[in-house]
């Protein structure tokens, strides 16, 4: 009955969130063929409507739009790419000509490639991602008003005003979020208490995070509520190892997400386990093999392209990642969704820090602590033992002495005053033999 109540009431406090939600559930009650038809067309209108209204996609597309479509469709591989390096530049020509700038915000990348970007955008945007997740949150069994706690490594988030920012609408959503900047014993034994006493249904969080508290958990023998029912990892790879360790700590099935901030709602698990595309939010494709996972399994980049996202359209774009789209005969799930499948490769493989007193930093740290410093272009930070820490920086220009000293003197405090800070200044830092950028790398234990 109270989450009857917390329901009907969050409806009426978000009643654009759950009128979107809706409209998701109705498609994901279509056919195959009419959710991939309707994905067509909404895909011919984002190009249009971009080409139209955005003097960036002006400038590229209309050329290549007069060339007449071929019998199947729209000429779409004939259109460019685009990469975080074109987004940049041409921040300001990307965004709707039509928007009102006084209610479009700057938001920024969680920078898990170790190139944060910045990004437009608006009330509605949000309340799309945020409809988007329920309808993801509802493959468990989950349903609106039943509790969901957050282990959430991006400070930005966890703020008022937030994607999962505290507040007194907390109650209301039923949601609450741990801000999980770094995991000591102490902030463990915690967080167990605070999951008893909360008796979530759902937990989210990053995939370290929640493999970091997994083994904590399983280590020290503490009880899980009965209530949960699913646990979300999000924003970065996770591993069979990592799901193993959560499924037995917490009782429950891992649902992996798959989105990143500038395009969030991409695809995630069912019950059965099988990774589903939302058509009605994003079209996906891999046009080239060029990666492979650790079984020797190819693996082409991702490019992603948001049916809804007009106020900064993101049509073609690399999101650098890879994965593999599944061949209609192995497209199908005992799920029952219309969604297509997909499977992941290589994304978001970070690592966390692990100090001398025992904590464990977090990647996200690490944006926030360089976020202030515009001529950053990309950065690599490498932990070569316990007490040591190599940050590798290119730079447009070169860190003054009082910056340098003023990250050591931060590292120390808000990590370990043990902790030592090397510097370098280089002109590229390297990929790693999956063609991802690696922005933290601990060569001490991990999970």
């Amino acid at each position: 009955m109270r989450s009857q109540l917390r329901h009907w009431l969050h409806r009426r406090l978000r009643s654009r969130r759950f009128a979107l939600l809706d409209a998701l559930l109705h498609t994901q009650s279509l056919d195959r063929q009419a959710v991939l038809q309707k994905q067509q067309q909404d895909l011919a209108g984002i190009i249009a409507y971009a080409t139209q209204n955005t003097a960036y996609y002006a400038a590229r597309f209309a050329p290549l739009l007069r060339v007449p479509a071929a019998p199947d469709g729209l000429p779409l591989g004939t259109l460019p790419i685009l990469r975080k390096e074109d987004i940049r530049p041409h921040l300001d020509e990307l965004l709707d000509r039509n928007a009102d700038r006084r209610q479009v915000k700057l938001g920024h990348t969680g920078g898990s490639t170790g190139n944060p970007l910045a990004f437009w955008y608006d009330d509605a945007k949000h309340e799309l991602m945020r409809a988007g997740m329920c309808r993801s949150y509802m493959m468990s069994g989950w349903q609106p008003g039943e509790k969901i706690l957050n282990f959430w490594g991006a400070r930005q988030d966890t703020q008022i005003g937030g994607v999962f920012g505290a507040g007194w609408t907390d109650f209301i959503a039923a949601e609450k979020t741990i801000a999980a900047f770094e995991c000591s014993e102490q902030q463990m034994h915690e967080w167990s208490s605070f999951v008893r006493g909360y008796r979530p249904v759902l937990l989210q969080g990053y995939a370290t995070v929640l493999a970091e508290f997994a083994r904590f958990i399983i280590d020290t023998r503490q009880p899980m509520p009965a209530t949960l029912r699913g646990v979300y990892s999000t924003a970065e790879v996770l591993t069979g190892p990592q799901r193993e360790l959560i499924e037995r700590a917490f009782g429950c099935k891992v649902f992996n997400q798959y989105g990143c901030r500038e395009i969030p709602n991409i695809a995630c698990e069912c019950r059965h386990g099988r990774m589903h595309v939302f058509t009605d939010m994003v079209y996906l494709e891999t046009p080239d093999v060029s990666a492979s996972d650790n079984m020797g399994q190819a693996n082409s980049r991702l490019i992603v392209t948001s049916l809804t996202n007009r106020l900064m359209p993101f049509i073609r774009y690399d999101i650098g990642d890879s994965g593999r789209l599944l061949a209609d005969e192995a497209n199908h799930c005992d799920c029952g969704s219309p969604f297509p499948l997909m499977e992941m490769g290589m994304c978001r493989n970070n690592d966390m820090i692990l100090t001398p007193s025992g904590k464990h930093i977090h990647p996200s740290y690490f944006n926030r602590l360089l976020a202030h410093l515009p001529q950053i272009k990309q950065f690599q930070c490498i932990q070569s033992a316990i007490d040591k820490l190599t940050l590798n920086i290119v730079a447009s220009i070169a860190l003054p002495a009082a910056v340098t000293a003023d990250l050591r003197t931060r590292i120390a405090r808000d990590i370990d005053e043990q902790m030592a800070l090397e510097i370098n200044c280089v002109a590229e830092i390297p990929r790693s033999a999956s063609g991802k950028h690696r922005y933290v790398i601990s060569h001490c234990s991990n999970t």
